[in-house]
């Protein structure tokens, strides 16, 4: 496998260069060596590999809030300021290895007090451990010239001169470096030395969060595509917290082999950054999802990032406590289907008929403070006529009145309603809630009381 750049070899991968395809070669010489072997030539994706390089972004960002991307190909980690976070360098070093392993990239590192001159070291051949930030200045020295990519002219002249590492230009004066080969270069230097600030815009966390994960090989059950679930849950919670946003729905893209994709979608009724509950939702969806060809990746897109709200915890036993209602709600939504779990609540209407909410969202909050009467909750579908005699109310026996008037009187610009409610007592013991209609002057019966 060989990428190409301008028809020209970018990377190769092991198995290419066995057969001594090199970088910089011409893609007829690619072919040419290549043979009989089978070659899979692939063009340069620049807007692919920024893309990475963001979710790289994301993925840093809970590491040191101090990064951002430089050169189109290298990301930058301010790690001073987070030492105490991680207690050691080695920690730190240690979770950024374990990062980048579990995300699949294979990467050039450096260690250095600047960002300039911990690039340059990410082209040496130390390894990258805590005992690299000692003795980095030496380690620059041993460098080549040609890294200096910036200056192409520059360090021409500087070779022909004889001077071949970076310690031969560090050793001579910064006046004679200068007139040789311009303010701009030394400047550079400068900067790598830290004799100078090298100041960069910092990292602002996107409107939303996007990540991916390929598998390299083809997934036929929903069973495999847990761990690379549970691995991208993780970078986002993560970077929820780090940013203090929360979500309330995410979705899934199952990247098929030819390419299709397949939705899956993951509601919570409360926003939160907790990756387990998340978990638990996306298995209960994968449970009843039938897939309909291998996948060979799997992307997470959160599109709507909210203002975090921390919850209240019980101070005394907070481990103890039994399943909240919503984390139940959720379980059963994802289980059986948005519309299969109804909630029942109030609206702020005046008519008894009109105030009660049954649906598969939440009505709207009352007002706080509002005065609430004493009433049933469960009434009947439509108000039945009361008979009365002798100035009595029967309905299945005597009623006797107990309680109110409450009027309520509303809809005059359509069709005028004008009542007065009563709780009654029937012969029986039965509590009802019943109204006079004072403009049909008639008795009826609304609603029934537990």
């Amino acid at each position: 496998m060989v990428v190409l750049a301008r028809q020209r070899v970018l990377r190769a991968n092991d198995c290419a260069a066995s057969l001594g395809i090199l970088e910089g070669m011409a893609a007829a010489t690619v072919r040419a060596l290549a043979g009989s072997e089978p070659l899979q030539l692939l063009a340069r994706d620049q807007e692919a590999e920024q893309h990475c390089l963001q979710q790289l972004c994301c993925w840093a960002y809970g590491i040191t809030p101090t990064l951002y991307p430089w050169r189109g190909d290298c990301l930058q980690l301010e790690v001073g300021g987070c030492l105490a976070l991680f207690r050691s360098l080695e920690n730190l070093l240690q979770t950024v290895h374990c990062g980048i392993q579990l995300r699949g990239y294979r990467v050039e590192a450096g260690l250095a007090p600047t960002p300039k001159a911990a690039w340059l070291l990410s082209f040496g051949t130390q390894e990258l451990a805590a005992g690299g930030a000692d003795g980095w200045q030496e380690q620059l020295n041993s460098l080549p010239l040609t890294l200096l990519d910036d200056f192409p002219r520059e360090v021409a002249a500087l070779r022909r001169a004889g001077l071949q590492r970076l310690g031969d230009i560090l050793a001579l004066p910064e006046s004679a470096l200068g007139r040789r080969c311009g303010k701009p270069l030394v400047h550079w230097l400068r900067q790598m030395l830290g004799r100078e600030t090298d100041l960069q815009p910092d990292y602002h966390p996107p409107a939303h969060f996007s990540d991916q994960h390929w598998f390299g090989y083809e997934v036929k059950t929903t069973a495999e595509l847990l761990p690379a679930v549970q691995q991208l849950l993780q970078a986002l919670c993560g970077f929820l917290r780090q940013a203090q946003l929360q979500a309330e729905e995410i979705e899934w893209q199952l990247i098929a082999v030819d390419r299709q994709v397949q939705c899956l979608q993951v509601r919570s009724s409360s926003r939160h950054s907790d990756w387990e509950n998340w978990y638990q939702l996306t298995r209960l969806q994968l449970d009843r999802l039938q897939l309909r060809t291998g996948i060979e990746g799997l992307a997470l897109e959160c599109r709507q990032l909210l203002t975090g709200r921390s919850a209240s915890i019980d101070l005394f036993s907070p481990h103890n406590q039994r399943e909240p209602m919503q984390a139940l709600l959720d379980r059963l939504r994802n289980r059986l289907g948005l519309q299969a779990i109804l909630t029942i609540g109030c609206r702020d209407e005046h008519l008894p008929e009109l105030a009660l909410h049954v649906g598969s969202e939440a009505a709207a909050a009352l007002p706080a403070g509002q005065p609430c009467a004493r009433r049933p909750f469960w009434l009947l579908p439509e108000p039945q006529p009361i008979h009365r005699e002798q100035g009595q109310l029967h309905w299945q026996g005597l009623l006797q009145l107990v309680g109110g008037p409450e009027r309520i009187e509303d809809n005059w610009w359509q069709e005028p309603v004008s009542r007065d409610y009563y709780i009654a007592r029937g012969s029986r013991g039965q509590y009802y809630w019943l109204f006079h209609d004072r403009l049909r002057r008639q008795w009826y019966i609304h609603g029934l009381f537990a």
